[in-house]
């Protein structure tokens, strides 16, 4: 189903096609294109799901904004990559137990600082280190392995399983990896926007609620300045939103419904104006964020929802 379009100069010249599912505040459907039932990976999408997990299976956060930034996919901001090392510090650690990839900071200005101070890539830069830092903090809480810990038998990842199953109301239907090396588990968009919305729902003080608690308090700290997760979160009271990579996003708002989406070609450019379009049916406004369609370093165009 196609669900936006790119236009530049007034022309048509591209499609999205994709998947979208609406709940009301009951977690009943309300709207629904392309594929909301079979199974696919939402990414990090799934990483407030796993953070209830790592709450359940003995996680002690030291501060509970930690909850967010575990949830979250930062852009290694200075405060992102302090608070992974004072996260990795409490439980008596440092960033080499950080089993996720190396990279640099997500955005340019922090990319060239670190670039500029002679450094190069390191884990704790990894846009997951903080998931990371979550699992391995669970890790010690619970007396598991730390070596193994991204594997799919290793207890924590199977305690994150079950905890996924049970918040979506399903089984999980396949185990991947993802692009930070841990597990990711496939589900169907309908699964993840009742997940999500069972979070804000959850009553004060359970682990559901503390993971969205935390997210919507400290936005910040989920993605990064400017950057959608914490522009909406920031903008809407109450709302809670995770993206995902390939095209995916999950927002849920307590009283008002959930909305999941998956862009089948996992253009991100497309997710935004899609999820602002999705949300007006829940008569929820929010700020439409979208990558500018260029030509010549200038904005020509612009991406619009469709469906």
């Amino acid at each position: 189903m196609i669900v936006a379009e790119v236009v530049r100069s007034g022309f048509v010249e591209s499609h999205h096609h994709g998947s979208v599912v609406v709940l009301d505040a009951t977690g009943a459907v309300r709207d629904a294109v392309g594929d909301v039932t079979d199974p696919m990976f939402p990414r990090s999408s799934n990483k407030p799901l796993q953070t209830v997990g790592m709450l359940r299976a003995g996680l002690v956060p030291a501060d509970e904004a930690d909850l967010a930034l575990i949830s979250g996919s930062h852009y290694a901001e200075d405060f992102h990559v302090r608070r992974v090392r004072a996260m990795l510090a409490a439980a008596g650690l440092d960033a080499t137990a950080l089993r996720c990839p190396e990279a640099l900071p997500l955005g340019a200005d922090d990319r060239a600082a670190v670039l500029r101070s002679g450094g190069g890539p390191e884990p704790v830069f990894m846009n997951c280190s903080g998931k990371h830092a979550g699992m391995l903090a669970t890790c010690v809480a619970a007396g598991w392995p730390l070596e193994s810990y991204p594997e799919p038998k290793h207890p924590l990842q199977v305690a994150l399983a079950d905890a996924v199953a049970g918040l979506v109301a399903e089984p999980i239907a396949a185990t991947g990896v993802d692009g930070c090396g841990a597990p990711v588990f496939a589900l169907s968009l309908t699964g993840l926007a009742r997940a999500f919305l069972r979070l804000v729902d959850a009553a004060p003080g359970t682990p559901e609620r503390r993971v969205a608690d935390a997210m919507r308090a400290r936005p910040e700290l989920v993605a990064g300045t400017g950057v959608a997760d914490t522009v909406l979160m920031a903008a809407v009271p109450g709302l809670l939103s995770k993206g995902g990579a390939e095209g995916v996003a999950a927002v849920a708002v307590p009283g008002v419904g959930a909305v999941a989406l998956k862009i089948s070609d996992g253009a991100m450019r497309a997710c935004q104006p899609v999820l602002a379009s999705a949300l007006r049916r829940l008569d929820v406004a929010v700020p439409v964020i979208e990558e500018a369609v260029l030509g010549g370093g200038r904005p020509v165009g612009t991406v619009q929802a469709t469906w």
